[in-house]
């Protein structure tokens, strides 16, 4: 590559309109992130006193970041609307716009009071009406019409984790420059990991087969690399970060009763799928793959199980027991 800057790069490899948007996504976050380190100074922790469309306690930084984000992308004219976990409907922005994004401005509420890895996470898709406001239907496209995906990591170091179609690279933000460098180019996710990552205070919530996967990954097994460690951060972005350098599996699924899961799919799920495919690595709901899935509303909740593509098909295949009885 002729340059290690993400704006340059963008400019080389994507069509004028994705990498304006792109780029003015990236400005977003960069200003997210410096609130996010001056968080405590700034008297913008706890929360807000509101809930979302989810029924979750919006925390201050949530809305600050949505904010924030639709700022920028507003100003972008190839952005014509914005789906975010922060706002019940739809926000058109350019009639003319080619593109829609879906958005989780600050993924780990739970995170942000005690300094734990937090981030920004959003998928890119053209839409499919020709002009004026958007849809619904643009946004409730299976995750295979994804044209950009990723994530922003605030934590030690703030990364901006993205992929265009052409794997997945990592830059990190200069703190003087401001600019996105290169520093982790073709990201490959290990074919077998030995970390899993789960909220496991939820273990008795889970199907019998989920919880014999788990019995499976502690059990020890020295030919077979076992046993494998427990990592949960908490917030999807450090969970995934992670996964993506080190390998293993994150799994979210539904619990016992439930006919899904918890996490989005538009705006969580399906861009960390799109990059986990990007990197070689795997993304189902239990039953297929989570790019094929045909999303129906747009807060749709999904299960999901994400990680090296040898570890998952393992998950999956203590899943498809369930699926046979």
């Amino acid at each position: 590559m002729s340059s290690n800057r993400l704006s340059e790069l963008l400019d080389q490899s994507c069509a004028p309109e994705l990498a304006q948007l792109l780029k003015a996504l990236a400005g977003g976050c960069s200003e997210i992130s410096g609130y996010v380190r001056e968080a405590g100074l700034a008297g913008i922790l706890g929360s807000t006193g509101d809930t979302n469309v989810q029924g979750e306690t919006v925390q201050k930084l949530d809305d600050l970041s949505n904010e924030i984000l639709m700022k920028w992308l507003s100003a972008c004219g190839s952005c014509a609307g914005y789906l975010s976990e922060e706002n019940e409907g739809l926000v058109s922005f350019h009639a003319a716009g080619k593109y829609v994004i879906s958005v989780d401005p600050l993924d780990g509420s739970s995170n942000i009071d005690i300094a734990a890895p937090i981030g920004t996470i959003f998928s890119v898709m053209e839409r499919l009406s020709e002009s004026g406001a958007i849809e619904d239907r643009d946004f409730l496209q299976t995750g295979r019409k994804t044209v950009a995906a990723g994530y922003c990591l605030y934590g030690s170091t703030v990364m901006m984790m993205l992929s265009t179609g052409k794997g997945l690279h990592g830059f990190t933000l200069h703190p003087s420059s401001g600019e996105y460098l290169l520093t982790h180019p073709d990201i490959r996710i290990p074919a077998k990991g030995k970390i899993y990552s789960c909220n496991q205070g939820n273990a008795g919530k889970f199907t019998p087969q989920l919880q014999e996967f788990i019995s499976w990954c502690t059990e020890t097994d020295k030919a077979g690399g076992r046993p494998y460690s427990l990592r949960y951060i908490g917030s999807m972005v450090g969970d995934m970060h992670r996964t993506f350098l080190k390998g293993g599996i994150f799994f979210y699924p539904a619990n016992r009763g439930e006919a899904k899961g918890k996490l989005r799919l538009l705006y969580e799920c399906i861009p960390m799928a799109f990059l986990a495919e990007q990197a070689g690595g795997a993304a189902t709901d239990g039953q297929q793959a989570i790019l094929d899935l045909h999303p129906t509303e747009l807060h749709e909740r999904t299960a999901i199980y994400i990680g090296s593509q040898e570890t998952v098909e393992q998950c999956t295949a203590f899943l498809q027991i369930q699926a046979n009885e």
